[in-house]
């Protein structure tokens, strides 16, 4: 069995880094996604999963947790396996990193024992340093600008409700915190050709430098303008999809309470869920919390946020399997 309709548009992928949404061309991006809907087909099928490929025997991750995780150690560690491959989980007691030892030295001896390096950092810089110097391809599986792991995944959710050739002129929501989440969902909904409606309070818009990308990924992809504001009502209206995330993210403990007050109104519930598209749907990265959205949304049918947690694995295989060129 050979996994090749998406190969043509991935090739160029063999050998890179992955670091953000931005850097894939269209047809990489559709490729990856193609490439992840195949996966789940075959190795999500118990029936087929026995007789199915292994292309990455003798192949290994070394995969850096600065932050603690599920989904992201869980899918990655999976989907290696039922690919043939071997990951190896450090945490921060287990290594060095930017400690004792500089990220261009860890770089430079993990890429000696491993065929890619995965990292889940609170800097974007460490994932700057980490691909600068190592000499095999990195996945940036979570920095404070950029989740591009977790836009595969969600996208993949949408194609599976909506139909794979289905998304153009689809209009996307966010409501909430301006984050990493929230940067490569911009990119990726634009490349597919969505529109964007942003809902921030004021001082948690999305990175200035992020904006000024998608802007010009508007005009290179005919799409609307990205409408941004801060009223939660105004931006779900005539959407169809609504997504939120957390509000406080790790790290960011210390300004819980001062957040959810400057959140108020941004709950993703019924009330609010009703001002968009009939059949409207509803993302979620998880974990998430009861003050971002209601249990009645959260575990309504409009709600996609297992499939879409499920999908971080078949997106992460086929990540991994662009870079190394096995299919």
């Amino acid at each position: 069995m050979k996994f090749s309709s998406a190969a043509g548009s991935l090739s160029s992928m063999k050998g890179r880094h992955f670091l953000s949404i931005d850097e894939l061309s269209n047809e990489e991006l559709k490729g990856l996604l193609q490439l992840s809907h195949e996966y789940k087909t075959t190795y999500g099928n118990e029936s087929q999963s026995n007789n199915a490929p292994k292309p990455f025997i003798g192949n290994s991750l070394a995969m850096i947790f600065q932050k603690r995780s599920t989904r992201t150690r869980v899918s990655t560690e999976t989907g290696m396996y039922l690919l043939g491959g071997h990951a190896l989980f450090l945490g921060p007691s287990d290594i060095q990193l930017g400690v004792n030892e500089t990220m261009k030295d860890t770089a430079l001896v993990l890429s000696r024992f491993n065929s890619l390096l995965l990292a889940r950092v609170y800097s974007h810089n460490d994932i700057i340093q980490l691909s600068t110097h190592a000499t095999v391809p990195v996945i940036n599986a979570l920095s404070d600008k950029h989740h591009p792991l977790q836009t595969l995944a969600d996208l993949m959710a949408l194609q599976q409700h909506f139909g794979v050739d289905s998304l153009r002129n689809k209009t996307l929501a966010w409501v909430g915190d301006g984050n990493n989440v929230l940067h490569d969902l911009m990119y990726g909904c634009t490349k597919l050709g969505m529109n964007l409606r942003i809902a921030t309070p004021k001082g948690y818009e999305p990175d200035p430098d992020v904006m000024a990308v998608t802007t010009d990924l508007v005009k290179d992809n005919n799409t609307s303008d990205i409408v941004t504001t801060t009223d939660a009502s105004e931006a779900v209206h005539g959407a169809d999809v609504v997504v939120t995330d957390t509000w406080v993210s790790m790290g960011q403990e210390d300004e819980y309470h001062k957040r959810v007050k400057e959140f108020d109104g941004y709950k993703v519930n019924t009330e609010l869920m009703s001002k968009a598209n009939p059949g409207a749907v509803f993302l979620h990265c998880l974990p998430r919390h009861s003050e971002e959205v209601s249990d009645d949304v959260f575990y309504s049918d409009a709600s996609l946020v297992f499939p879409e947690a499920e999908n971080r694995m078949w997106t992460v295989m086929a990540v991994m399997a662009a870079q190394l060129g096995k299919y």
